[in-house]
């Protein structure tokens, strides 16, 4: 007997879960309401991320009668990133949709999102702007305003709200992106540095009624650290003896001077080998040292990762009769129109 294959979907949604037992069937219902009110098939990933209050088993019999949920459990809980890469490695979709499993984020907001990316060619990616928030001022939303003002400067993609999970992409630009720790926060200054032209719509947003908040005020020191990782990431990936090579200099310099003076004064006969420069020098210098030395390593370990097939150095579409002639055929049989790698900063 012949089997038959399902074509794949239109849109891919991504939901990362963890205890939100109580959510998970009007989560479920209201995602399908939503997605039946446009003309693009769909699918709902569900990503289980190890919860302990029973919503990977509520979630494995949600996916029994409907095909278009797929329950994935995790065997133990990884975070949010993981969750989400996880989703993303299973993605079908031409378009990718991520939205909060906890109900604050307005599934009905979907078809919008959606319809600018259909009727854009230009955008390839939408992230939502909880423009009114409904989280309390000090715990939530002030921390939040202060993060996204700092990531915003620090890597040049101007967001007014980087914490809402409500986004649309692309297809090209989810499987050009790796999520790892907690970068989840970063995504749009992945897609920014993978080549997307972002836009950012207001988005609904409703106070969690059921469940329990997973962040609190300590994550505002991880935030900070995985955004240094982030700036690194982003201007020096490619040329880390830029980066540690630079500091060296900057440290080595005025140490090799130091110790320049020193020696002139040694050969003028003054005793030098009690003076606090003289340490201070030699201690420049070797810093230096140790960093241009960590930055030629980090050159090698570059080239050894791009070279043995470990990533692209950079991403480009083709464009002409013999692109098109080699383009694999869409879903319909037409060759996808190629979008045009976009560096600049993000347009609101």
């Amino acid at each position: 007997m012949l089997s038959v294959t399902a074509p794949d979907p239109d849109v891919s949604i991504v939901v990362p879960i963890y205890n939100e037992f109580d959510n998970l069937p009007e989560l479920v219902e209201r995602i399908d309401a939503a997605m039946r009110t446009q003309p693009l098939s769909y699918e709902l990933i569900a990503v289980d991320d190890g919860s302990s209050d029973g919503s990977a088993q509520r979630l494995r019999e949600l996916a029994e009668t409907r095909p278009w949920l797929r329950a994935v459990c995790l065997v133990r809980n990884y975070g949010q990133s993981s969750a989400l890469q996880a989703g993303f490695d299973r993605v079908r979709g031409r378009y990718v949709v991520t939205l909060d499993a906890d109900l604050q984020n307005e599934p009905g907001d979907i078809p919008l999102l959606l319809a600018r990316l259909e009727a854009d060619p230009s955008v390839d990616m939408i992230s939502g702007w909880r423009k009114n928030r409904q989280d309390k001022a000090l715990s939530r939303r002030l921390p939040s305003v202060l993060a996204n003002r700092l990531i915003s400067r620090a890597t040049q993609v101007q967001l007014h709200d980087y914490g809402c999970a409500l986004k649309a992409y692309r297809r090209p630009i989810i499987d050009r992106i790796r999520l790892y720790g907690e970068l989840h926060r970063f995504i749009p200054s992945l897609a920014r540095d993978a080549g997307a032209r972002i836009a950012e719509v207001p988005v609904r947003h409703h106070a969690r009624t059921r469940g329990v908040s997973k962040y609190g005020i300590d994550r505002t020191f991880r935030v900070i650290l995985d955004l240094i990782f982030m700036v690194f990431f982003m201007r020096f990936r490619q040329r880390p003896l830029h980066a540690f090579g630079g500091l060296g200099l900057w440290l080595a310099v005025p140490g090799m001077l130091m110790l320049a003076w020193l020696l002139v004064q040694k050969l003028l006969g003054a005793d030098i080998g009690g003076r606090p420069l003289l340490l201070a020098g030699v201690l420049l210098v070797l810093m230096g040292m140790q960093f241009i030395a960590v930055g030629l390593v980090g050159e090698l370990l570059t080239r050894i990762y791009y070279e043995s097939g470990g990533g692209q150095q950079y991403h480009a579409h083709e464009y002409g009769a013999w692109a098109q002639a080699q383009a694999p055929q869409g879903a319909h049989g037409q060759a996808p129109v190629p979008q045009p790698v976009v560096r600049a900063a993000a347009s609101t």
